[in-house]
């Protein structure tokens, strides 16, 4: 399972208070806290400072990279704040994200292609974020068949079948299960992704949705999440998840993390 750590996104006022003020010792900490909890990428967002959003992206990662080592995710739909950020990376980028719509494909392929990164392809084009499954599926199809078009390998891809909140659409989580099964069987080279936490969005006691939701997608076919590595209880359901689903041979992983105590039982 690859883990992307969510903390470092603007969207969170502590964190859109610490890109303002420059306060790296903030963003250094919880860039360390989660790569400790196992995260493979450290995602890196500050779309909400609009006008200042490249300046705000490259100060993030010059940040985490003089922390940790963790590969990072940049998060924005912005591709000048997005090179701007590339021209700086020290390892190779997961780029987030990549959509169907003609405009910001081609603005984003260009990337993928000239800095050898990976790339999140979200589940939505002109017509808007699918309704059902099969219109999911869809899109994930054209846009797979687009990327290894322009020579992105499938391995670099992560699809994102964006999941609504459950609380606004009830079959929301169902839909994006039958859509990451379906995706799973058609593009077995591919990774799955999904910000994991959109699903429980305005509702209360959030932890526990997610959690089950992550269980459920996992046995559906989905190896990659937008989550919180600080949550225990969640990644604790991530080992044993992938001990059960023959993900971990004879559980190695699974009986490390007992051991080095990242089990919460």
């Amino acid at each position: 399972m690859i883990v992307v750590g969510e903390n470092i996104n603007a969207t969170r006022k502590s964190v859109q208070s610490a890109v303002k003020k420059r306060d790296a010792d903030f963003i250094r900490d919880i860039a360390r806290a989660q790569t400790e909890a196992g995260a493979h990428y450290i995602d890196v967002n500050a779309g909400t400072l609009v006008e200042d959003e490249a300046d705000g992206l490259v100060w993030l990662v010059e940040t985490v990279q003089n922390e940790v080592d963790t590969p990072l995710c940049l998060d924005s739909p912005n591709p000048v704040a997005l090179e701007a950020a590339l021209e700086l990376c020290q390892s190779k980028a997961l780029l987030n994200s990549i959509t169907g719509e003609t405009d910001r494909f081609e603005s984003i392929v260009r990337l993928v292609k000239k800095y050898g990164t990976s790339v999140v392809a979200l589940c939505m084009d002109e017509r808007g974020i699918p309704e059902t499954a099969a219109q999911r599926v869809g899109v994930a199809r054209d846009l797979c068949e687009r990327l290894v078009a322009h020579g992105v390998v499938p391995e670099d891809i992560f699809v994102d079948p964006l999941v609504k909140p459950v609380g606004v659409l009830g079959t929301a989580a169902i839909e994006v299960l039958a859509a990451v099964r379906a995706i799973r069987e058609q593009e077995n080279d591919i990774h799955i992704i999904t910000g994991l936490s959109n699903v429980s969005f305005g509702l209360p006691a959030r932890k526990p949705l997610n959690r089950a939701f992550l269980v459920m997608l996992m046995a559906a076919g989905l190896d990659a999440a937008l989550l919180d590595p600080l949550d225990q209880e969640l990644m604790s359901l991530v080992a044993a998840s992938e001990a059960l689903l023959n993900k971990d041979e004879y559980c190695a992983r699974y009986i490390a993390a007992f051991r080095a105590g990242k089990l919460k039982s």
